[in-house]
């Protein structure tokens, strides 16, 4: 579709606001004898947020890789403006005006952010050359657009993983679309960070483009949302108007049940201290900046403490200097009352500390490895013998964790991309729980997961501190930390500034000790800056 083609259709849109754009026919995907979407019929209006909730593998991503052209569908059509259309390929998507940001980030981590925004679309000039310089000018308008002031130049493999997502958004605007759907956008983001995209999408829809919206983040998704669609096991279960909505009618659409996490009344019955972090500082090691300011803290068995906080605070530098990833700058980190200071990861996994990593597919998973093989990975060494591994007793260890943990696979041999996102994570946590850990370190432990499956994540971390485990985790959820924790710190600036009880504190209490809403906390507590 040419560019004058695409202009007049958004003009069109503009003016029949709200008329269907694109429909999915009778849509049916099978992959083998697993049936990912069952006969769906669904409508993409235009100027509208159209937000679809449903758990992991319930069918949206299947679903918005069929819009998007990523794949095809084994039965069914769908029509743009009325007529029928195939898309073979994410290029033919585009050209027709649908873009798709997706769940997991797709990015060439050694490029640059400008190289990645133009990626197989590249400007060029009279002569067939690369415009370098209007891209580095479009890139620095999408980064302004986006509130995120980061050079052009910039290689990706360098930023946070929530700047990283705001390149994907920003690859997904360049292609001026009419059509964008975004799977799970805000997963890495903060909160301001929400609100610049929430901004955007309202900018874009007030110009006629069409956005599908999936998100874990059940309350931000109702409050971006237009119409709401709930898919179920690979059925369209639900349809409603946004207004008409709340949040306990989607958890009910989504898994026929009311949430039922809530972990504040567990018992706490608490032994020795496990993990006791006194004074530590972790600095940069490229810019020197510090990260991490003097933390203190400790974790005792059977203790579950929440580390809150946004983006930015020092969390993630925090428990990756734990895990012996990168080096403190000062203090003394104990572990069962012995200094791990001398020791690296695997050393510390050997005397029992353990980190599911915030990234689970850059640094918690082997992408070509199998089920078996990832859950395996960091405990190998407990069934060599003689310099071979004890197969059977591996295998029997790796059955015993995917029961335990009660991960949703055809088998140990399957490939660990076939499992869905909350099943992924599962086996990233049994993978570490298999070492015999005795502090869990965990960073963004629910990241893009549903709300199903973060019940069953949290359900087997109390369960595992029921058993005496020592657990640490960072979360950017103040629901999550005040309804399963035993006890919330919060972080701001590479400090410690507020501790909690979540059995008797408040979410506008933590979000303000965070710097999340406004300064009157700050004021309350004598803190001038």
């Amino acid at each position: 579709m040419t560019a004058g083609v695409i202009d007049e259709a958004r003009a069109r849109d503009t003016a029949d606001d709200g008329e269907v754009v694109l429909r999915a026919v009778d849509i049916s995907k099978t992959y083998g004898v697993t049936k990912a979407l069952k006969g769906v019929n669904f409508e993409v209006r235009r100027g509208k947020v159209t937000v679809l909730f449903g758990e992991n593998g319930a069918g949206k991503s299947t679903l918005m890789k069929i819009l998007s052209g990523v794949t095809t569908p084994t039965d069914g059509h769908l029509e743009l403006d009325g007529r029928r259309i195939e898309l073979n390929s994410t290029n033919e998507a585009v050209d027709l005006g649908i873009s798709i940001i997706h769940q997991e980030l797709n990015l060439a981590p050694n490029l640059s952010v400008r190289d990645n925004i133009f990626l197989g679309r590249e400007l060029r000039t009279r002569t067939g050359a690369i415009d370098y310089t209007a891209e580095r000018r479009i890139t620095q308008q999408l980064m302004q657009r986006l509130e995120e002031l980061i050079p052009a130049s910039t290689l990706v493999q360098d930023l946070r993983v929530g700047q990283q997502q705001i390149i994907e958004i920003a690859r997904a605007l360049a292609t001026d679309c009419r059509i964008l759907i975004m799977d799970e956008p805000t997963s890495a983001l903060s909160a301001s960070e929400v609100e610049v995209l929430f901004k955007v999408i309202r900018d874009l829809t007030s110009n006629g483009v069409a956005i599908v919206y999936i998100s874990h983040h059940l309350e931000e998704a109702i409050e971006i949302a237009d119409h709401a669609v709930v898919f179920r096991d690979g059925d369209l279960v639900a349809t409603e108007e946004a207004a008409n909505i709340d949040l306990p009618w989607v958890v009910r659409q989504m898994v026929g049940r009311e949430a039922d996490y809530d972990f504040r009344d567990e018992p706490r019955d608490f032994g020795e201290v496990a993990l006791s972090i006194q004074g530590v500082t972790v600095a940069d090691l490229e810019s020197g900046r510090v990260t991490v300011n003097n933390v203190s803290l400790d974790v005792r068995e059977g203790e579950i403490v929440c580390l809150y906080g946004l983006m930015g605070a020092g969390r993630t530098e925090l428990m990756e200097a734990l895990s012996g990833r990168d080096p403190i700058s000062g203090g003394t980190v104990l572990l069962a009352g012995n200094d791990v200071a001398g020791l690296d990861i695997e050393e510390r996994i050997s005397a029992g500390m353990g980190l599911v990593p915030e990234d689970r597919q850059r640094d918690g998973l082997v992408q070509l490895m199998t089920v078996g093989k990832n859950l395996s990975l960091a405990s190998l060494k407990s069934w060599v013998k003689r310099g071979f591994i004890n197969t059977g007793q591996e295998q029997r260890r790796i059955g015993d964790m995917i029961a335990d943990v009660k991960v949703k696979t055809a088998g140990p041999s399957a490939l660990i991309t076939s499992l869905s996102g909350g099943n992924q994570q599962k086996v990233v946590i049994g993978k570490m729980l298999l070492t015999d850990p005795k502090v869990l370190l965990l960073d963004e432990p629910t990241r893009g997961i549903d709300v199903g499956a973060k019940g069953e994540i949290f359900s087997l971390l109390f369960r595992e501190a029921r058993r005496g485990l020592a657990v640490l985790y960072v979360t950017s959820e103040v629901g999550e930390a005040l309804t399963a924790s035993h006890r919330v710190l919060v972080m701001s600036k590479g400090r410690i500034v507020a501790e909690f009880d979540p059995r008797t504190c408040t979410r506008d209490e933590v979000m303000a000790a965070s710097g999340e809403h406004d300064t009157e906390y700050a004021h309350e507590n004598g803190d001038s800056e």
